[in-house]
């Protein structure tokens, strides 16, 4: 199955950018729904974004337009360019994948996932 590693996490002040990605291994990841959530502690985990096989993303209401996701297949990576951060942005954030689900959502659900990397913004 796929493997997943996160990096590009960092501080960053408000209304600030970063960019996240994810690398994956262990299986090519043209066919999988690629996807990034978040979690703050003590709370529940959030979905952010999602990107189907054929291209196609999705992304909850709380970051639309202020988020991009992408990937580039040919070198299995996910990115998750964040843009106009807020406070309420930080939380750890994952890469998660589903191999060929029924459908593809920023919700999920994901069966794999990597170990997060952390965004603060202040």
């Amino acid at each position: 199955h796929v493997q997943l590693v996160e990096s590009g996490g960092g501080s960053v002040e408000v209304g600030g950018s970063l960019t996240l990605s994810c690398v994956a291994s262990g299986d090519t990841i043209g066919r999988y729904c690629l996807g990034w959530f978040r979690q703050i502690p003590d709370r529940e985990r959030e979905g952010v974004a999602a990107i189907d096989s054929d291209g196609s993303t999705s992304y909850a209401d709380s970051v639309k337009g202020r988020f991009t996701i992408s990937k580039d297949s040919t070198k299995s990576v996910t990115y998750l360019q964040m843009s106009s951060l807020k406070p309420e942005d930080t939380a750890m954030y994952y890469c998660a994948a589903a191999d060929r689900p029924i459908s593809c959502s920023w919700y999920g659900p994901f069966a794999y996932e990597g170990q997060g990397t952390q965004v603060t913004v202040s």
